[in-house]
C-alpha cells in the first residue's frame, strides 16, 4: 500500500491546528502596540501653523508635507520613538490610539515626527490635553500611556 504525504486532521486536532496557525498569524500585530509607555508633550501648535508639517519642523515633512490639508488635519499629531512598532519612515503617516493609563481616556493621533524619549511626544493641544482629563499629566510633565497602531 502506498503511503500518502498528506496529513489530515479531524475534530479537536483540526481545531487545535487552526488555533495555532491563527495565533502565529496574529503575533506580528502584537509588536504594533506597547503598554506603560512615557508620553511627553510637544508644542507643534498645528492650527496656529496652518497644519504645515514643514513649518513645525516635523521630520516626516520630507515625505508627507504634500498630503492634502484634510489628511494633515484629520488627527492630532505625535512624534513616535518606537518602543514597539514600525520605525522611521515606515511609521510616518500611520495612526496610533493612545490611552491614558490613569484615566482610560483615549484618542487617535497621526505620527508626524520622531523623537528620542523612548515613547511618544504628543502635540499638547490636539492630543495630550484630550487624554489628560484629570490634569495630572501636565503637572508631572508626562503621561503613562498604552498605544496601539490603528487604521487611519
Amino acid at each position: 500500500m502506498a503511503s500518502s504525504a498528506m496529513i489530515t486532521f479531524t475534530g479537536a486536532r483540526a481545531l487545535a491546528v487552526a488555533a495555532l496557525l491563527c495565533a502565529a498569524a496574529v503575533s506580528p500585530a502584537a509588536a504594533q502596540q506597547a503598554s506603560n509607555v512615557r508620553a511627553t508633550y510637544h508644542l507643534y501648535n498645528p492650527a496656529e501653523n496652518g497644519w504645515d508639517l514643514s513649518r513645525v519642523g516635523a521630520y516626516c515633512a520630507t515625505w508627507d508635507a504634500g498630503q492634502p490639508a484634510s489628511w494633515r488635519q484629520q488627527y492630532g499629531w505625535t512624534a513616535f520613538c518606537w518602543p514597539a512598532g514600525p520605525r522611521g519612515q515606515a511609521a510616518f503617516g500611520r495612526c496610533v490610539r493612545v490611552t491614558n493609563r490613569g484615566t482610560g481616556a483615549s484618542t487617535v493621533a497621526r505620527v508626524v515626527d520622531q523623537c528620542a524619549n523612548g515613547g511618544l511626544d504628543l502635540d499638547f493641544e490636539t492630543v495630550f490635553k484630550k487624554i489628560d482629563t484629570d490634569g495630572r499629566g501636565y503637572q508631572m510633565g508626562h503621561l503613562d500611556v498604552d498605544y496601539q497602531f490603528v487604521a487611519c
